[in-house]
């Protein structure tokens, strides 16, 4: 009966949301505008919990073991030496780097001479570390669990089971958002992304943080895929690109504010607390449902006919237009959706794991999970050439924070003009051109010109890295989109992951690294190339729409087409469509059987005059004698 009721939905007719519907709920209107301001919100949120972490696993730049007494012999007295001389005493000193990180002077027990000729075992620290001034911060994940010397691999294992819970977070709640809605899948991820945010707080021992900070991670790549979605499925083609470009000036807002609130909280638990606080203010949003509602794009792609006409009376309502069930002498709006899937159609949800059965959107999730595995894996090469030019941590900091505004801005200047995939391509041949500069020439090139490679190459990978995200989000299906999307983003968490797996060998695999990403970078370019074009186009909403996404040339000679035919071919000289056909006489049949139309038409109550056989005879007589 299922596949009875599935068959013949498929064979009526399907609405486009894109020219049949957005325009007559008002388009991108003033309420659509403003759901889109509080999608952004989110963003902002989540970008601040992942970028805190670079300030719990910062290591001091100065730290050593703490002095411990019983090291030193009997006859020592502490009066007799000042801070630093008793710290020289104790300490063995490193050349070039200091006092050491790791290690203690033991002293014979009876021994009364402190000069270097004594005998003397270096042994662990025994008594804790002392560390220098943490930057923005005076305690954090490191020094408050010394997670340093023989303990310093937990700092990239905790990188790594951060990224880990981004992974989960973004394959299983980005499916979830295919199956329970954008709605629903964003308020669960926020309910526990700040449960979990103030659990963190109270943390009671390095293992307790690592796997809070997985399960905080998890649920923020649910609020971020979910928001991301919702807010491209309320646009129309033109305002797509800036509506997303500026949910990645949200992003860098929350980067630029982030230095300033870590030395104002001082500490890493009320850090942690204050970057929870925009998670708990997005709760708010389970109260005021205008303000983040369900996308009536995915209602209708999924069939919940009831819920999608629910949905567009209110958008049209909010937006200023008048979307009434019956208006004469033509159907409405909410009459052709009842026409097109029928009264008695069931919701249909679909998952990522249909994609087998694909061929064109499996092939583009794989090649921009390619992409975006590259523009965020091969950052790592960049930014540690900024910390071999300068050690300051702001530098760097801030310099990756401009480039990636600065990225927004090129994406915005450069992609409604030239489209998706061209800028996608220049981005990657650029990025893939600094490595291997790098990669060959970092031993004979000056300091700046090093430093400008190093920019130039952090520039454009992390605008691979944006435009993957938002081109992968155009091209997939709206029943299987948040589910693709997860998967996209989660393979850029595997490259974001990658840098830790290099600091988990202590940098022993760093070439080898570069050298990996460097060639993926230029093999990139040929897999781009066989990308679709999306650019004023609508996004697909069904499997069947995604697989028919054709692969454009590259340089178009009219931008109005996206495929050259071979023959010129004449147009049909039949309009004939059998969908308009089907439309035309449901709505004629739903209009006769309305009792509130301007007329109407009645049976005489009286017999006619002349039945129809004596009606035909004297018809009949009449042409016999206009013949004679």
């Amino acid at each position: 009966m299922a596949t009875d009721t599935s068959a013949t939905t498929n064979t009526r007719l399907q609405m486009d949301y894109e020219t049949k519907i957005f325009p007559h709920t008002g388009g991108y209107g003033r309420y659509n505008r403003i759901v889109v301001v509080f999608s952004w919100f989110p963003n902002f949120a989540v970008m601040l919990n992942l970028f805190s972490d670079v300030f719990y696993t910062l290591i001091p730049d100065s730290y050593h073991c703490k002095p411990d007494p019983q090291l030193l012999p009997s006859t020592f007295l502490l009066s007799n030496f000042s801070r630093q001389g008793y710290l020289n005493l104790t300490i063995p000193w490193v050349n070039g780097t200091g006092l050491s990180h790791c290690e203690l002077f033991k002293y014979p027990p009876n021994t009364s001479d402190f000069s270097e000729n004594v005998p003397r075992e270096r042994v662990s620290c025994t008594q804790g570390w002392e560390y220098a001034h943490v930057v923005g911060l005076q305690s954090n994940f490191v020094t408050e669990w010394d997670l340093v010397c023989s303990d310093y691999w937990k700092i990239p294992l905790q990188h790594i089971c951060f990224m880990t819970g981004w992974i989960l977070g973004y394959i299983f709640l980005g499916t979830l958002c295919d199956w329970l809605g954008r709605r629903r899948g964003f308020l669960l991820s926020v309910s526990l992304s700040s449960l979990f945010g103030v659990a963190v707080c109270l943390s009671s021992s390095a293992v307790v943080f690592l796997l809070l900070r997985l399960s905080q991670g998890a649920m923020l790549a649910g609020v971020f895929v979910s928001s991301y979605v919702a807010r491209l499925e309320l646009c129309d083609p033109p305002h797509r690109l800036m509506v997303a470009m500026v949910s990645g000036f949200f992003a860098v807002f929350a980067e630029l504010l982030l230095p300033g609130i870590a030395v104002l909280c001082r500490d890493w638990p009320i850090l942690q607390a204050v970057a929870t606080l925009p998670l708990l203010l997005l709760l708010s949003y389970w109260c005021c449902a205008s303000v983040f509602p369900e996308s009536p794009r995915w209602l209708l792609a999924t069939a919940q006919i009831p819920q999608v006409k629910k949905s567009l009376q209110e958008f049209s309502i909010r937006n200023g237009v008048c979307l009434r069930d019956e208006i004469y002498p033509g159907e409405t709006l909410l009459s052709e959706i009842d026409s097109a899937y029928g009264e008695d159609s069931r919701p249909r949800y679909h998952s990522v794991l249909e994609l087998r059965q694909t061929r064109v959107i499996w092939k583009n999730c794989l090649i921009l999970s390619f992409t975006l595995f590259i523009g965020t894996g091969i950052q790592y090469c960049f930014t540690r050439n900024l910390h071999s030019y300068s050690t300051n941590f702001y530098f760097s900091y801030f310099l990756r924070v401009i480039t990636g505004a600065l990225a927004c801005i090129f994406i915005c200047l450069s992609v409604n003009h030239f489209g998706r995939r061209g800028i996608l391509l220049l981005s990657a041949i650029i990025t893939g051109l600094s490595s291997l500069l790098l990669l060959a020439l970092t031993q004979y090139l000056h300091g700046g010109l090093v430093l400008v490679l190093s920019v130039v190459g952090l520039l454009f990978s992390q605008a691979l890295a944006m435009l993957s995200v938002f081109f992968a989000c155009e091209v997939m299906p709206t029943v299987v989109r948040g589910g693709c999307l997860g998967l996209v983003l989660a393979a850029g968490c595997v490259g974001m992951a990658a840098s830790s797996l290099m600091e988990l060998q202590s940098n022993s695999g760093y070439f080898l690294h570069h050298v990996i990403f460097a060639s993926f970078a230029v093999l990139s370019v040929l897999c781009i190339m066989l990308l679709p074009e999306s650019k004023r186009k609508s996004l697909p909403d069904s499997l069947k729409e995604g697989e028919c996404q054709r692969r454009p040339p590259l340089f178009l000679s009219r931008p109005d087409r996206d495929n050259l035919p071979l023959l010129c071919t004449r147009p049909p000289l039949s309009e004939y469509n059998p969908n308009n056909y089907y439309r035309l006489v449901s709505s004629t049949k739903r209009m006769l059987t309305k009792d509130n139309l301007p007329y109407r038409i009645t049976v005489p109550t009286h017999p006619p005059l002349l039945s129809d056989s004596e009606s035909q005879g004297q018809e009949n007589e009449t042409l016999r004698e206009v013949l004679s």
